[in-house]
C-alpha cells in the first residue's frame, strides 16, 4: 500500500474518532486541504479521500443558507450554532468567501466572524474560497461537506458567498435551504426574478425588529401562496427573526426540525440525496472528460473548432470525435 493511502486511512481514523478531540479537528482540516488542493476531479488523493469516507457519511442534515449581501447570513448562522448546540446537536459550518486576488484563499474569513464558539470542540467552522466558481459556492464543497458528514457531524450548515441573487447552487446541495431576506434592501420580491421563491424550503425575514420587516413578510407569504405546488409538497414557511438579539431562532430551529421530518416521513431526503448524488457523479465525470482533452491537447480541440466554424463538420460529429 502506498504512503498516501495509509495518510488518508489515518485521516480518516482519527477524524471519526472523537468529535471534540484537537487532533480529531485536525485530521478534519487536513482532509478538506487534501480536496481544496485537488486540482481535478481525476486527481488519485482525492479518490482515495472520497472512498475512505464512503461508508460513514448520510447521517447529517445539511443545512443551506443564502441570500444577498448585507441580509445577515453569517449572523444567522452564528446564531443557529448557539441554538443547535443547546440542543446537544454537534455543528460544522462551511462557510464559502469570495478568494482573494492575491493568494486565493478565502477573503473574508467567517472563522473570524464566528469567535463566540471558537473554545466550543463541538463546532468546527471552517472557510472555503469561491476561487471563481459561480452559483455561491466552491467547487470542493460537495466533498467537503462529504468529509463534515463522515467525521460524525449532526448538522453542516452552509453559508454560500453573498453575490446577489444567482445562488441557487445551494438548493441542489442542501436537505433544508433558507433563502434569507431583510427589509431596506429594497423590494423583497425582486427575489423572484432569480428562483429565489422556488428554491427555499424556509424563508427568513431578518432584522425582524426593523422597520418594513413585516411588509417583506407579507409579500413573501402572498407570492408563495400563488405558487403552484403538487399535492403534498411542502409548504414553505416565512419565518421573522433578529438574528443579533436572538429573536425568533427557537421557531426557525423548530421549523428546520419540522421540514426534516416532513423529508423523512415523504421520502423526499432520499430523493434529494439521490439527485445531488446524480449531479456530483455527472461533474465529476465532465471534470474527467475535460481533463482528457486536456492531456490530448488543444490542438485537435482547435482544429475541430476551425472545422465547425468554417463549415467542414457539424458540431454533433465534432463532439462525436472529440469523445472517441
Amino acid at each position: 500500500m502506498a504512503r498516501t493511502d495509509i495518510e488518508v486511512a489515518d485521516l480518516v481514523e482519527t477524524a471519526r474518532g472523537g468529535l471534540g478531540d484537537p487532533g480529531s479537528s485536525r485530521a478534519v482540516a487536513r482532509l478538506i486541504s487534501l480536496i481544496e488542493d485537488a486540482s481535478d476531479a481525476s486527481t488519485g488523493r482525492l479518490r482515495e479521500v472520497m472512498a475512505a469516507l464512503s461508508p460513514y457519511v448520510g447521517h447529517a442534515h445539511v443545512i443551506g443558507l443564502t441570500g444577498a449581501p448585507g441580509v445577515g447570513k453569517s449572523t444567522t448562522t452564528s446564531a443557529l450554532v448557539r441554538e443547535l448546540r443547546a440542543a446537544g446537536k454537534r455543528v460544522a459550518v462551511l462557510a464559502v468567501d469570495p478568494s482573494s486576488p492575491f493568494s486565493g484563499g478565502a477573503l473574508l474569513g467567517d472563522r473570524i466572524r464566528m469567535t463566540d464558539h471558537a473554545g466550543d470542540r463541538g463546532v468546527y467552522i471552517r472557510s472555503m474560497a469561491s476561487r471563481g466558481h459561480l452559483g455561491g459556492l466552491a467547487w470542493s464543497t460537495p466533498q467537503a461537506i462529504r468529509v463534515l458528514d463522515g467525521a460524525g457531524f449532526d448538522v453542516v450548515l452552509v453559508e454560500t458567498v453573498g453575490v446577489g441573487q444567482s445562488e441557487v447552487e445551494i438548493a441542489g446541495l442542501a436537505d433544508t435551504t433558507l433563502v434569507l431576506l431583510a427589509p431596506g434592501m429594497g423590494d423583497g420580491i425582486q427575489a423572484a426574478k432569480a428562483g429565489i421563491l422556488e428554491i427555499g424550503d424556509l424563508y427568513v425575514v431578518n432584522k425582524a425588529d426593523r422597520d418594513g420587516a413585516m411588509k417583506v413578510r407579507r409579500d413573501l407569504r402572498g407570492m408563495l401562496a400563488l405558487a403552484a405546488r403538487p399535492e403534498g409538497a411542502w409548504k414553505p414557511a416565512v419565518l421573522p427573526i433578529s438574528a443579533q438579539s436572538h429573536m425568533g431562532l427557537g421557531d426557525l430551529v423548530a421549523a428546520i426540525a419540522e421540514h426534516r421530518a416532513w423529508l423523512d416521513g415523504s421520502g423526499m431526503l432520499a430523493v434529494r440525496r439521490a439527485r445531488r448524488a446524480r449531479e456530483e457523479i455527472e461533474a465529476i465525470a465532465v471534470a474527467a472528460l475535460r481533463a482528457r482533452w486536456e492531456l490530448q491537447g488543444r490542438d485537435r480541440l482547435d482544429e475541430l473548432s476551425a472545422a465547425v466554424a468554417g463549415g467542414r463538420l457539424d458540431p454533433y460529429a465534432a463532439a462525436d470525435t472529440l469523445l472517441g
